[in-house]
């Protein structure tokens, strides 16, 4: 298969435009379609901070859902997006109150229209991708070893959030373990979650969230030619926000 996967989008629309025609895919009817019939990938964290989170969603509904020339697994922004149209009580804050302004300025009907869309691609995604007879794995933190072809909560909260101890950094962030640095499977791990300032490849696991929303860059993996390309953002650079690793 011939697939390119793209990091963490968080709302930075003109971006993922911008990554996607680098990548050779053409803009007709509003979709970026390759003409090899190369298809795209998502990590998760479509929404939130960036300035066009309705847009993405359309665009990876229309994709994902309408077309199935793509694959989805949704981030912990994703599932507290899905919370927030559920009618859930979740906390505005951390990047939603950027998407539900969005979503309120917005007519009924449209409203309603693109809350379907979100959820219908919300529930029919799975926890993570195993594509490629397994050889590839797309999980928006990543995922252990021992977890992969498993589908229970430890299985979402680690997908979801990456290798959480259950401890609070200053601000208030998760304290994760870096599951990667252990890492010794054969199957080849994408993922985002976690962003950094340049792709982190380290045993057969690729960190593709090169903090878009944050100043950095929008990052693909194309893969099976495990070629990285980015496009800058546009966004105003936060360096605090870049894990640096041992």
């Amino acid at each position: 298969m011939q697939i390119d996967i793209i990091g963490d989008i968080h709302g930075c629309f003109n971006e993922f435009k911008e990554l996607t025609i680098k990548l050779g895919y053409s803009w007709k009817n509003d979709i970026p379609i390759h003409p090899q019939n190369r298809i795209l990938g998502f990590v998760g964290d479509l929404t939130d901070r960036g300035p066009n989170s309705l847009k993405v969603i359309e665009v990876v509904w229309q994709l994902v859902i309408n077309k199935k020339q793509a694959y989805y697994a949704p981030g912990n922004h994703c599932n507290k997006l899905y919370r927030y149209f559920l009618g859930n009580k979740v906390q505005i804050a951390h990047g939603l109150e950027t998407t539900v302004a969005e979503y309120e300025a917005l007519n009924k009907s449209d409203r309603h229209s693109i809350r379907q869309k979100f959820m219908n691609l919300y529930e029919t995604a799975p926890l993570y991708l195993s594509l490629d007879q397994n050889q590839l794995i797309i999980a928006h933190a990543g995922i252990k070893e021992e977890l992969i072809g498993k589908d229970n909560k430890r299985v979402k909260d680690f997908v979801l959030y990456g290798d959480i101890t259950g401890e609070k950094h200053p601000d208030g962030t998760p304290v994760r373990r870096d599951w990667a640095k252990n890492y010794r499977g054969m199957n080849c791990i994408v993922y985002g979650h976690t962003p950094v300032k340049e792709p982190r490849i380290i045993h057969n696991t690729y960190n593709i969230d090169t903090g878009a929303v944050f100043g950095g860059k929008l990052t693909a993996l194309r893969y099976p030619e495990m070629e990285l390309v980015s496009v800058p953002s546009t966004m105003p650079y936060i360096e605090e926000k870049f894990k640096q690793f041992d």
